[in-house]
C-alpha cells in the first residue's frame, strides 16, 4: 500500500519527497486534506472514475470528489494539488495537476474540478488534460489514487498553465511551506 508519511521534515509518497517546513506531525494544528465522500485509504465512488468511452476501464462519470483542507501553514500564498495513480501503466499515471490555487481557497466542491475553473491553473496530466481525470483502473486489484496538496509561498499567478508534474515540482523547489495527502482506492467492478 502506498502511504504518505512525515520523516525528518519530508513528506514521502512513493519515490517523491517534498520539503516540509510547516508544523511538525506532533503539532496540534496539522495541515490536513480530507474529503466528505471518502476516508483516507477507502474506496472512491464509481462516479469518480473516468468516463472515456473509448476505454472500457473507464466506468464512471468523471465527477471529481469534494476536497477540503485545514490548518494551512503560515506564509502560504497558493496551493498546488496533484492526483497520481502510482500503479497506473506500471510506471504511474498523473490524473490531475493543478496549481496557482489562491490561499483563500480551502476546498473544491464535488464535480468542481471536472471542468476548467478560475480557482486553479491547469497543468498537464498523463492524458494531456488540464482538469480532473478520474480512475480508469483495469479489473483486478484496486489502485491507489494519491491526492497531494502542497502549500507554497508563490503568487497564484506565478506559474504558466500547462506544466507537467515534474516541471511543477521543479518550479516549487524552495517554495514549499508544507504538504499533506489523502489516498482514495478504486477497484474496477467489472
Amino acid at each position: 500500500m502506498i502511504s504518505l508519511r512525515h520523516i525528518g521534515g519530508l513528506l514521502l509518497t512513493g519515490s517523491l519527497a517534498l520539503a516540509f517546513s510547516g508544523p511538525s506531525a506532533n503539532a496540534q494544528a496539522v495541515f490536513t486534506i480530507t474529503s466528505s465522500s471518502f476516508k483516507d485509504g477507502a474506496l472512491l465512488a464509481k462516479k469518480n472514475a473516468g468516463d472515456n468511452k473509448s476505454n472500457p476501464n473507464c466506468v464512471g462519470e468523471n465527477v471529481s470528489p469534494p476536497l477540503s483542507w485545514t490548518n494551512v501553514p503560515a506564509g502560504t500564498t497558493s496551493f498546488a494539488l496533484v492526483m497520481t495513480d502510482p500503479e497506473g501503466r506500471g510506471i504511474g499515471v498523473d490524473h490531475w495537476i493543478a496549481y496557482g490555487i489562491p490561499a483563500s481557497v480551502t476546498s473544491f466542491a464535488e464535480g468542481e474540478t471536472s471542468k476548467p475553473s478560475d480557482k486553479y491553473v491547469g497543468g498537464i496530466g498523463t492524458a494531456k488534460q488540464s482538469i480532473y481525470m478520474g480512475p480508469c483502473t483495469p479489473p483486478g486489484s484496486p489502485h491507489h489514487y494519491t491526492f497531494v496538496l502542497i502549500a507554497t509561498d508563490l503568487d497564484p499567478k506565478a506559474l504558466p498553465p500547462g506544466l507537467t508534474k515534474l516541471e511543477l515540482f521543479d518550479k516549487l523547489t524552495g517554495h514549499v511551506k508544507g504538504s499533506t495527502g489523502i489516498i482514495g482506492l478504486f477497484k474496477n467492478p467489472l
